[in-house]
């Protein structure tokens, strides 16, 4: 299999999930802004599912320009990561839908959790396959710490989730930080600058 099938399988779904999850806004009943209120959870737990499902795809779409060729091991590694992401919508729908109770909010840090973990076995995987690949490696170097500080954050919101939603939904949102703005050295190495 050529990597470009691969990367096109894995947006393609991406793109599934996030029409999925803007299926789940429904259209409110008035026509005001009272009207809107009960949506505020809906759409915020939406906004939030949005960035994450977006960061992962910028940080695939890069991960993805260094691969030179996929083994068996990379293909499934990748479906388990489109697999956890899939769940997303259904996490998503319900934090919104119960204005972050506590449980959905645990769960919604678990699946991201599972969704940073199996992001790491990718990660690993592709490694793997690319033994001989320095520059490679110097990037899963790279992002190793901020994937263990994420998986930390992930894990303490799901106990905090019942002390306070909002302070998970910090953890969410620094999460989201550290990795929104993409490492300048990963994208110019997956470029081919050096």
């Amino acid at each position: 299999m050529r990597k470009t099938r691969l990367e096109a399988f894995s947006d393609g779904v991406i793109a599934i999930i996030i029409t999925i999850m803007v299926l789940e806004l429904k259209v409110p009943e008035g026509a005001t802004w009272q009207a809107l209120q009960p949506l505020i959870p809906v759409f915020l737990s939406y906004v939030l599912s949005f960035i994450f499902i977006g960061i992962y795809w910028n940080n695939h779409h890069h991960l993805m320009h260094l691969v030179k060729r996929i083994s068996a091991g990379i293909m499934w590694a990748n479906l388990n990561l489109l697999f956890w992401l899939s769940l997303v919508p259904f996490a998503t729908a319900w934090v919104g839908e119960n204005h972050f109770e506590p449980f959905p909010v645990a769960l919604y840090a678990i699946l991201f959790d599972l969704c940073g973990i199996a992001y790491t076995i990718l990660q690993v995987t592709i490694e793997r396959c690319h033994k001989d690949d320095e520059d490679l490696k110097n990037i899963m170097l790279r992002q190793k710490g901020k994937g263990i500080g994420s998986l930390f954050l992930y894990t303490a919101a799901i106990p905090l989730a019942y002390v306070s939603t909002t302070i998970s939904g910090v953890l969410f949102i620094i999460v989201a930080i550290i990795w929104i703005v993409p490492d300048k050295k990963i994208e110019r190495l997956s470029r081919g600058e050096d």
